[in-house]
């Protein structure tokens, strides 16, 4: 099967879309191949393909075949989507947006290689698509939600008798570099043990994302002491416990692909030896999602992996599986009565809000401003949104000031600099979480 996708050009990862009654449509193939589809993260791509998915499982129950789509089954479809009575999943204006984005770009392929007669999505994007669709986390709200749906605890601050989670150690970690840093799911859940900084005494460390797991390219990402430091605990703890179980199960003795890493040069790249004693290399930051669940190291007890989250059973764990732990942690913190809920993505937004606030205070107390001089040095604080664009990965920073820090658009820039103590300003942000109502907090 494989030397038949290479011979085909398959790339790895490519998505293959097989109809009813099992057939593969070789023109699908061909978009997905060699494309502006292909020129996609590859997290944008495993959005899409369930996209295409479910439309053509649509027009199949029409009796239509996916290059037989009109402008009104796209219509009839978005209707189905948006508000179809008997749809118990009916989504907001924002997924629609994505959606039609993906079925936009598959057509525009296909008729651009005349596999359709026309693009039948001719929709635009809808009104309702807004940026408050988006939820933040307040610290308090955030520390809550991460002791009592990952780490076992009661609201009362207690240790829940009955919890049997196995996994606080990582989960907690976990929660706490996506919160401190930012970081995307795929970013944070795929890093190497290699490329964690070296815990010191500095209050933030830097470290690289990867090109190839990054949504756009690779950039510097800023995680704090507390969560390095809990990283590194999970690291000399839970996980050297079930890496230790593994090697005595044989688990990795039993891996046929699996790479192991001879050397990561001054230059960022790693080299690796295969089972069979070919050697390979790749830089550092071109290492896919999958190339990373294949590397080990070899170190005086025995082999290990190379990513730094693991599952029980000892071996990588897929990033995505995070999306789960979020939603159980969130599930036991409504069993127990606590309206408080996150996922990923929250985690990341609210680590934009409190780095604004924060470097907000900070150029302020280095420029010694009072407040009736901090009107005149908007220009000067303006520079602020560029250096939290800049740890977001983003490209424009209008994304930053529309989509992650819709909170404090319109409030005058010197209610955010009133505590010179407190640079994250956890009162400042519980007051704008009872002005907008965008924040979960707890009071």
């Amino acid at each position: 099967m494989a030397e038949r996708e290479r011979a085909l050009g398959l790339r790895e990862r490519q998505p293959i879309l097989v109809s009813p009654v099992g057939r593969v449509d070789p023109r699908l193939s061909e978009c997905f191949r060699r494309s502006a589809f292909s020129a996609k993260a590859q997290g944008t791509q495993e959005t899409y393909a369930p996209v295409y998915r479910l439309f053509f499982t649509f027009l199949w129950e029409r009796g239509l075949n996916w290059d037989e789509a009109t402008a009104d089954d796209v219509e009839d479809w978005e209707d189905w989507r948006r508000r179809g009575a008997d749809n118990p999943l009916r989504i907001e204006g924002g997924t629609w947006a994505k959606e039609l984005a993906a079925l936009k770009l598959l057509y525009e392929i296909a008729a651009a290689r005349g596999f359709v007669p026309s693009n039948p999505v001719t929709l635009s994007t809808p009104g309702d698509v807004k940026s408050s669709d988006v939820k933040w986390l307040s610290p308090l709200a955030f520390r809550l939600w991460r002791n009592v749906g990952l780490g076992g605890m009661l609201p009362t601050g207690l240790e829940d008798e009955a919890w049997r989670g196995r996994c606080a150690g990582r989960d907690t970690a976990l929660a706490d570099l996506l919160y401190s840093s930012g970081l995307r799911r795929r970013e944070g859940g795929t890093l190497l043990t290699f490329e964690l900084p070296v815990l010191g005494q500095r209050n933030y460390y830097a470290g690289k994302v990867g090109q190839a797991v990054a949504k756009r390219a690779g950039y510097t990402f800023y995680v704090s002491h507390p969560a390095l430091q809990r990283i590194h605990g999970y690291w000399a703890s839970t996980r050297a416990l079930v890496v230790a179980r593994a090697r005595a199960r044989g688990t990795y003795e039993q891996l046929p692909d699996l790479r192991i890493v001879r050397e990561v040069t001054r230059s960022r790249r790693v080299r690796w030896t295969g089972r069979d004693g070919r050697t390979g290399e790749r830089a550092l930051g071109l290492l896919t999602a999958v190339d990373r669940m294949r590397l080990f190291v070899d170190g005086e007890d025995g082999l290990e992996p190379a990513m730094l989250w693991l599952s029980e059973t000892g071996l990588p764990l897929e990033y995505k599986s995070w999306t789960k732990v979020f939603e159980r942690a969130s599930d036991r913190c409504a069993t127990l009565g606590l309206d408080v809920f996150a996922t990923p993505k929250m985690l990341r937004h609210s680590m934009a809000l409190r780095m604004l606030i924060a470097l907000h205070n900070a150029l302020d107390r280095r420029l010694g401003l009072t407040p009736a001089q901090r009107l005149h040095y908007e220009e000067v604080y303006g520079q602020v949104w560029l250096m939290v664009k800049d740890m977001l990965g983003h490209r424009s920073d209008q994304v930053t000031r529309d989509v992650y820090l819709e909170p404090v658009r319109g409030l005058q820039l010197e209610s955010l600099l009133n505590d010179d103590d407190n640079p994250v300003n956890a009162e400042k942000i519980a007051e704008l979480a009872a002005r907008t109502g965008l924040i979960l907090d707890m009071a």
